[in-house]
């Protein structure tokens, strides 16, 4: 019998202590999920196999300032991209339980333009990524599923990039590569081989795990530190609150077309290089030059957002509580007030506005836009003795398929020790 069997599983005091620290189910779950994909593997693999797993992720604070090279707190969680892979000559192939199978050749390593959008992009751009930096790569075979819920912020394609990443590190190199490293790495590959010109915070927060503290000051060399999450007893809520994303580019688009416009009233291209004090001296200015007060508006909470995440990195740092949940509804309110992604402006259903009110009155510690905004997601943070009721009174609103409930993940991609 494997000792990927469920049996064998429930009874491996390793892979339950692993189960409890990286899952927020029942260790039955994780191990019924795992032996379950192992069974598919082993009708082409029996022996030498090893289990990777790469989480997703949340934006924890710095909501909208990275492209301005600001300054993001994000943070690794209890969903994951499970694999179960063996050593393969020549070639990466790459089975994902209910999509078509990912095969390309480690020899092959220019950039396809047909290839944009695809896995097959991601797998080559970080091949080519490690030969550039003068790693070593090699060939595999893994078998793969996913409860990284799509459409709800958690970066699926990042999970995927970096493990990648690190099932080449483990096998090729002797678990030796850092995990910024394997961040830029990955980054790499979605930018030029993917054809999405991300930034790295989405990379960074899944490679370290726990909390990760991103300055983006020069984007080419960001500043990244870990921290673990010590509050044992806070859970995460990402709460999808529908509404469409098809007409909202030019939503998207315009916070950093303000953001910018700005900057330029100073002659800089981003806002991190704008001095405060002169910004807010130069107001009047300003709009006597036709910058809308939205656009002001938009740079306060840059600079304000810039500090809170500073403030943030403190309490983790001093496993201050109260100062987190007090400074994580902070951020959300700056976002929905002078940030202003919270809805669209002629959007009457305003599904985000609604969940985020609601879970004040059901008793959230701490609550903000999760992400982009406009539609999509919020985040809750709130105590274990509160969660089952909270989720239960948003669940009858929002559909109980739409709360997730998760914990902070202390560990990045890795290779999970069975």
């Amino acid at each position: 019998m494997s000792i990927y069997s469920l049996e064998n599983l429930l009874n491996n005091s390793k892979f339950l202590e692993i189960s409890r620290k990286i899952y927020n189910v029942p260790a039955s779950q994780s191990a019924k999920r795992l032996a379950s994909l192992y069974e598919i593997h082993s009708q082409k693999f029996d022996k030498n196999t090893s289990v990777f797993s790469s989480p997703g992720r949340i934006e924890v604070a710095g909501n909208h300032t990275d492209h301005n090279n600001g300054k993001v707190v994000c943070a690794a969680v209890s969903v994951d991209l499970l694999a179960v892979v063996n050593p393969l000559d020549e070639k990466i192939i790459i089975d994902s339980v209910g999509y078509p199978l990912v095969e390309v050749d480690i020899d092959n390593l220019e950039v396809k333009k047909s290839e944009y959008g695809t896995s097959e992009a991601l797998v080559r751009g970080v091949l080519k990524g490690f030969v550039d930096r003068g790693f070593k790569i090699g060939g595999f075979y893994a078998t793969t599923t996913s409860d990284i819920f799509k459409g709800a912020g958690m970066s699926s394609s990042a999970a995927f990039e970096v493990l990648v990443s690190e099932i080449l590190n483990v096998y090729y190199n002797d678990s030796k590569i850092k995990d910024v490293d394997k961040a830029i790495i990955s980054q790499y590959a979605e930018n030029v081989y993917f054809g999405k010109p991300s930034g790295l915070m989405d990379q960074s927060a899944i490679a370290f795990g726990g909390i990760s503290y991103i300055d983006f000051k020069d984007p080419k060399n960001p500043i990244v530190k870990k921290m673990n999450w010590e509050f044992d007893n806070l859970d995460v809520c990402v709460i999808n609150c529908g509404g469409d994303h098809s007409d909202l580019i030019d939503d998207y688009a315009s916070i950093r077309r303000e953001m910018e416009q700005v900057a330029s009233f100073f002659d800089k291209e981003k806002l991190r290089f704008v001095d405060e004090n002169d910004f807010y001296k130069k107001i009047p200015s300003m709009l006597n030059s036709k910058i809308e007060g939205r656009a002001i508006l938009r740079a306060i909470h840059y600079f304000e957002e810039n500090k809170r995440v500073e403030d943030i990195k403190y309490a983790i740092k001093e496993s201050d509580e109260d100062l987190f949940l007090k400074l994580i509804t902070a951020s959300g309110l700056s976002s929905h007030m002078q940030l202003q992604n919270v809805h669209s402006q002629n959007d009457l259903s305003q599904p985000i506005p609604l969940a985020l009110a609601l879970s004040k009155k059901f008793g959230a510690d701490a609550y903000r836009v999760h992400g982009g905004g406009f539609a999509g997601t919020i985040l809750v943070f709130i105590t274990l003795d509160k969660e089952a009721e909270f989720t239960s009174n948003m669940s009858k609103i929002f559909g109980e398929k739409n709360i997730y409930s998760l914990k902070i993940r202390n560990f990045g991609a890795c290779k999970l020790d069975i």
